[in-house]
């Protein structure tokens, strides 16, 4: 695994969609050259027609929109939605269309997980937060508390990069460039941006090829050097025992390990496989926090008040050994300590600590359980191997028509 880490950048933190929102449509209206989107989610709902609306704005005046979501995600865009984006010149990509069977989603695994805005190769944003009306607060006692970061400064420049060589064998599949004999022109490195602020960062991804487990391996990394604190907020929470263990370690030489969790989960399986941990840790020293306003969906970090993580990643069989994922790294003390301040607050104020006292007593019944769910959940992701990898097959829409494209072949064609 290389970092490649970044001097000189500005980023705000920006925490669920009323802040989010107005930010990215806002920065796309502006746009003059291009906008790239990645999303799992995006709905036919207030949220995405206000993203729908700004986009077709964009394009209708030249600007080259590449919009990428999730089939399993996505699933319900209508034909009018979808048309209305087509005419006016968006390309849209749907990474891993399926049809539903007897009327359910089948196409569990191996998700585009990922979401990322970046805007003329010079602003972007990443972070957690998906384009639906659950990332409102107005939407009512199910809305999520998520996390985002808008960026300026030389990181982008990686962000756009990483954004543009997804979706190279797309392109080069649909303009009719895959064919033998092929030679692609040198690329042509772009100048560097210029600096906008006083933060370290750098992109880390996570995908089923190069870089299988990069974002797990950077978050082991911080644990284990950490020497004052960990805050860790994270959605769906069942990291492998790896980082389990220097969580563990961290508590027993005297950092002070703090774990803020789902207390009121949108699916209960999390709030379960969580809570099989929760002995082990607690025992160790480790400060687990449930939090129960509403479902949270945040994967934020901070450790020592140094170093910050944000992005889209969960600490959960499906994020860190299947998904398609990507997180920023963060090396600012301002950051870390806004981010530090907003995590303080929900312990404060919407969490409960899950005492060894106030864990259910360990009978012969649930030690069983529990350890058969364990196991059932740590060996999903090599059971899951044999399924297709990241070549699957991405469905792009152009004007009224569609082409499926086989990014691994279109790979192929190319080399």
């Amino acid at each position: 695994m290389k970092l490649t880490w970044s001097a000189g950048n500005r980023i705000e933190l920006l925490e669920n969609g009323e802040e989010y929102y107005p930010r990215v449509f806002e920065a796309i209206s502006r746009a003059r050259r291009e906008v790239v989107i990645e999303t799992f989610i995006l709905f036919d709902d207030p949220v995405g027609r206000q993203l729908h609306a700004v986009l077709l704005d964009v394009a209708r005046r030249g600007v080259q929109v590449d919009l990428t979501v999730d089939g399993y995600g996505s699933p319900d865009l209508s034909e009018e939605f979808i048309g209305a984006l087509t005419d006016a010149g968006v390309r849209l990509h749907v990474y891993d269309p399926r049809p539903r069977l007897l009327g359910l989603r089948y196409n569990l695994v191996r998700r585009m997980h990922r979401k990322i805005v970046v805007i003329d190769g010079e602003l972007a944003f990443i972070g957690g937060i998906n384009f639906s009306e659950d990332h409102l607060l107005s939407s009512g006692p199910e809305s999520k508390q998520d996390y985002a970061v808008q960026i300026q400064g030389p990181v982008v420049q990686q962000l756009h990069g990483f954004v543009h060589e997804v979706l190279a064998p797309v392109r080069s599949a649909l303009l009719g460039w895959v064919r033998h004999g092929f030679r692609r022109q040198a690329k042509v490195q772009p100048p560097p941006l210029p600096t906008a602020g006083t933060a370290h960062a750098a992109l880390v991804t996570r995908d089923n090829e190069r870089h299988p487990n990069d974002i797990e391996r950077c978050y082991r990394m911080a644990i284990r050097t950490a020497k004052r604190e960990i805050v860790i907020a994270n959605a769906y929470f069942f990291p492998g025992y790896r980082l389990l263990r220097e969580l563990r370690r961290a508590a027993r030489r005297g950092v002070a390990v703090h774990l803020i969790l789902q207390g009121e989960p949108d699916m209960a399986i999390a709030r379960i496989g969580a809570r099989m941990l929760y002995h082990s840790l607690v025992k160790d020293g480790v400060h687990v926090h449930e939090y129960c306003r509403r479902p949270l969906h945040g994967k934020v970090a901070v450790v020592d008040g140094q170093w910050a993580t944000v992005g889209s990643s969960n600490l959960d069989p499906l994020s860190l050994s299947l998904n398609l994922e990507a997180n920023v790294l963060i090396r600012d003390q301002g950051f870390a300590a806004e981010l530090r301040q907003r995590l303080q607050r929900l312990m404060d104020n919407e969490c409960r600590e899950m005492s060894r006292e106030a864990l259910p007593k360990r009978t012969m019944w649930r030690y069983v359980t529990s350890a058969l769910a364990f196991h059932l959940l740590r060996h999903f992701p090599s059971w899951a191997g044999v399924l297709p990898r990241d070549g699957k097959f991405i469905r792009s829409f152009i004007g009224r028509r569609h082409v499926d494209v086989h990014p691994e072949a279109a790979r192929q064609a190319e080399r």
